[in-house]
């Protein structure tokens, strides 16, 4: 019996030749620059004999396995004597950087277009036509082949074979995996109170196609509670994957956690782990050119045997398994772990590669999408870092150093860079010494600009201009700028900065949630969950949401003894905060000496942090404290702390160790969410403040804007986010059903109704 097999001609031989990672950087292939208007414009010059867009399909029988191969040829022109399929591929790069006779996998493409065309009509011939055209100078480039039918049965053929070890083993697979998942029990004994209620509401809404936002609080397993329902629902045939989105790598291990608890249950499920290129590069330097890295060389001559390699082998990829393969078949880890991600059923990766235009997946089409789950972790993160995804801005400095540094060398990047230098210093001054302007409208004069210089950054990038990254940094910056420039409009303002050093210009996106709902367009199903998702009105605002929705409030699994809430009424608004140094420091040391063990005590910002610490520390000195504050051990935040700093920063936090311990640290910051310290590794949490962020140009225009739709500005500006991240830090002390804890709020505005409505049930007396 014919196992039967559809696929695109675009997906077959983008796996056989792996094209969609195929040195984009610098062969700019149909993903920089505008690919559509460029092949409409190549089509309208065809004449009344020609066609465009013809849908074109075969049936190919590889001995057990029938591929049904279907597709869109850009062109079928009525040349004498025979007919010319005609493929155009567009680019924002020199067109005399492609190779003599054009590039392997666009060739497939055509030539798999021709054949089936010639096969349904019975052409014994067919011209096959590559058109390259340039999408800033409309220049053209053509290669052209005339190829028999046997030959391009014969090539077809070929190419479908290389594809069909990997069907055969991911059908083998797939029947592994249904089969696994059928018998895949809730992987714990019981559901804790709420688990159940969340898996269903998961399990409902991938199975309705709708979003789902679910307050669930910390310590439920939501984890498990969301990842089991979607495993469940591959299964019944619903999905064919899903992406675990995170904000954070101690989320991510939660996930992995998750997948490989479920596999020694007897799940068989392809998992894989994407880490950031600068984490996982095996160089000490990441230069992705073949010049320059071992891994990059000949990397497309090895990696469908390393693909292979892997998914025979395993199942849940982490990150060390990934490198162990990555080094077995001397192929790059992270470009390795990408392509595993389109064979993979469950993809653990942060937020940017779904939601980020600049770095999400290529090669996700539209019926790979409708078989696609979005589980978004600690939801409550996607609307700034969405934001920053689709806001971009550029500054004066790196164009005035390329000026001089392409000056002589460069003629058409030194022109444009000093075009983009004197745009800056006119508008700075222009601005009377003001600090800072806001405009509403978009300014397309620099826009232009800024894609000139894009354009000729490229070609000097291309034949190896500048040794140093200034120019390949600002390259992309401009691109990120005209591209973010696409999107503007009344949800954006244009913020510039000025000083005498610098010009810094701004496209800031102060509603994110039209676009977030663009690019999220197609998935089945979006699970947006957190444990501070509150108020759910103001995310499923900011997030998206739609009228058919569904939202999920589960209540705590704790019980109210578990936590004593102490609100300490001592104001530190900012400019009250001198005089709160000494009454806080006093306060955790008073806390410490009553009951002895590890605290965090959490700021909303490093300065106040330090300061309370500096204090802190002069107290103990000189004040000769009792009991557990005597010798209790003090760990403090810093900035940009390194991951092996930040490993043994919470490493300290233990049991047992016979001495007190307190971590001062910042709200909103890497230890004040996704951070686990179960039992007696954290016993008390102090929150200084209420969280606003900090009074602000940007806060006040998300303010203003957000007043003119007539909602509370203030409360979506500084409110909101910032008792979100009280929320986060006070959720590290409860995380087990066994766990006591003491919280301290420490403002007098956690007594005002404004904020007490903000506080989950649990937290009030």
């Amino acid at each position: 019996m014919n196992d039967t097999v559809t696929i695109s001609v675009r997906n077959l031989v983008e796996y056989v030749f792996l094209s969609g990672s195929i040195d984009v950087r610098l062969n700019a292939i149909d993903t920089m620059h505008e690919g559509t208007k460029a092949h409409q414009r190549v089509q309208l010059t065809y004449g009344e004999q020609d066609q465009k867009e013809v849908y074109v399909k075969a049936d190919i029988q590889l001995d057990d396995l029938l591929f049904v191969v279907d597709g869109r040829c850009d062109g079928l022109l009525g040349t004498d004597p025979i007919l010319t399929v005609d493929e155009i591929k567009s680019t924002g790069g020199d067109l005399d950087r492609i190779a003599e006779d054009g590039y392997p996998v666009h060739w497939a493409q055509a030539l798999f277009y021709a054949y089936m065309y010639a096969k349904e009509h019975e052409q014994s011939a067919m011209r096959v036509q590559l058109t390259y055209v340039q999408t800033k100078t409309e220049e053209e480039r053509r290669f052209m082949r005339e190829v028999s039918f046997v030959e391009l049965e014969q090539y077809v053929y070929e190419i479908t074979a290389r594809y069909a070890p990997y069907v055969q083993q991911l059908r083998k697979h797939e029947q592994l995996r249904n089969e696994s998942i059928k018998g895949l029990a809730f992987p714990f004994e019981t559901y804790r109170a709420g688990q159940r209620k969340l898996a269903g509401a998961v399990y409902k809404s991938i199975e309705e196609g709708v979003r789902l936002f679910a307050k669930a609080p910390t310590g439920i397993g939501k984890t498990i509670s969301t990842t089991y329902p979607t495993i469940k629902a591959i299964g019944a045939g619903m999905l064919q994957r899903f992406y675990y989105l995170t904000a954070r790598t101690t989320t991510r291990a939660a996930a992995e956690d998750a997948l490989i608890f479920m596999r020694e249950k007897g799940l068989h499920l392809h998992a894989v782990t994407i880490t950031a290129k600068d984490k996982i590069c095996f160089q000490e330097e990441v230069r992705c050119e073949k010049e320059h890295c071992p891994y990059a060389e000949g990397y497309y001559d090895r990696i469908n045997g390393a693909v292979l390699d892997i998914l025979e082998q395993e199942t849940i990829m982490t990150r060390p398994v990934i490198e162990a393969y990555a080094h077995k078949h001397k192929v790059c880890p992270f470009e390795f772990s990408l392509d595993l991600a389109y064979a993979s059923d469950a993809v653990v990766c942060d937020y940017n590669y779904i939601f980020d235009p600049r770095i999400s997946f290529k090669r996700q089409y539209a019926e790979m999408k409708k078989r696609t789950a979005l589980l978004v972790d600690e939801a409550h993160n996607l609307v700034d870092r969405a934001r920053e995804m689709f806001s971009a801005e550029l500054t004066k400095a790196p164009f005035l150093a390329l000026q001089r540094e392409l000056k002589g060398v460069h003629n058409e990047g030194c022109r444009t860079a000093k075009a983009i230098n004197d745009y800056f210093i006119a508008l700075r001054k222009s601005s009377d010494g003001a600090p800072h302007l806001i405009q509403r409208q978009l300014p397309e004069e620099l826009v232009a600009l800024v894609d000139a210089f894009a354009s000729a950054a490229e070609q000097a990038i291309a034949i190896g201009v500048s040794g140093n990254s200034t120019l390949l940094d600002t390259y992309f910056a401009a691109q990120n700028f005209v591209r973010t420039a696409k999107l503007f409009d009344e949800r954006y303002v244009v913020y510039i900065e000025l000083s005498k050093s610098d010009v810094r210009l701004k496209l800031f996106c102060l509603d994110p949630s039209q676009l977030l709902q663009q690019v999220g367009k197609g998935y089945r199903s979006h699970i947006y969950f957190s444990a501070t998702l509150s108020p759910v009105s103001y995310y499923m605002d900011m997030l998206g949401a739609g009228e058919n929705d569904y939202t999920i409030a589960v209540p705590s699994p704790f019980a109210k003894k578990q936590l004593d809430v102490v609100i300490n009424p001592l104001s530190t608004r900012y400019h009250d905060r001198d005089q709160s140094k000494l009454p806080i420091a006093k306060l955790i040391m008073e806390l410490m000496s009553e009951r002895p063990g590890n605290y965090f005590v959490f700021f909303p910002s490093y300065a106040y942090m330090n300061a309370v610490y500096e204090t802190y520390m002069e107290l103990k000195e000189w004040s000769v404290p009792t009991g557990a504050a005597s010798d209790a051990e003090v760990l403090l935040q810093t900035p940009d702390m390194a991951e092996e700093e930040r490993d043994r920063f919470l490493g300290t936090f233990q049991a047992g160790s016979g001495r007190s311990l307190i971590g001062f640290a910042v709200m909103g910051g890497v230890f004040s969410e996704g951070v686990d310290l179960v039992g007696d590794r954290l016993v008390g949490v102090i929150v200084v403040g209420v969280g606003l962020p900090q009074l602000g140009v940007e806060r006040n225009m998300l303010k203003d804007y957000f007043n003119e739709q007539g909602k509370n500005g203030y409360d979506y500006a500084y409110v909101f986010p910032g008792m979100n991240k009280v929320l986060q830090a006070g959720g590290r002390l409860i995380r087990s059903e066994t766990d006591r804890g003491t919280l301290v709020l420490i403002d007098d505005r956690y007594l005002q109704t404004q904020y007490q409505r903000l506080l989950p049930e649990e937290w009030k007396g």
